[in-house]
């Protein structure tokens, strides 16, 4: 089992930059697949980023593709999200999530068994 916490959010202009963690404590964080998702009022969750147990491929939908990026550093238990160039429409509660563990596979889209709290993100025009 795991525990996500994220950490990060705050309130940034449009064109600005924000980069979020997300923490994880438990064992095996390097054999899961780490997503990041976002949750606006009234909106439906939606993915944003992912990247895979090894770093060695990420995803991103169109909406964040060029502006966001993720990484990962297994040694210190945490997957960071920069984002950049945000817009209005990027305002939402921020959550990070975990695929696993042992999970090696490519699809990282949905099917995530832990979630953090999230952290808000608000963007200003």
């Amino acid at each position: 089992q795991v525990q996500l916490v994220e950490s990060g959010g705050g309130l940034v202009q449009a064109g600005g930059s924000l980069r979020l963690s997300c923490t994880a404590s438990g064992r095996d964080f390097s054999t899961y697949g780490m997503g990041w998702f976002r949750q606006a009022p009234g909106k439906e969750r939606e993915f944003v980023a992912a990247i895979s147990w090894s770093a060695g491929n990420t995803y991103f939908p169109d909406s964040t593709k060029g502006r966001f990026t993720i990484w990962r550093d297994n040694a210190k238990n945490t997957v960071y999200l920069q984002m950049s160039s945000l817009k209005p429409e990027d305002t939402a509660v921020y959550f990070c999530a975990a695929k696993g563990p042992n999970y090696s596979g490519t699809y990282l889209y949905s099917g995530y068994n832990y979630w953090g709290r999230g952290t808000q993100v608000t963007v200003s025009s």
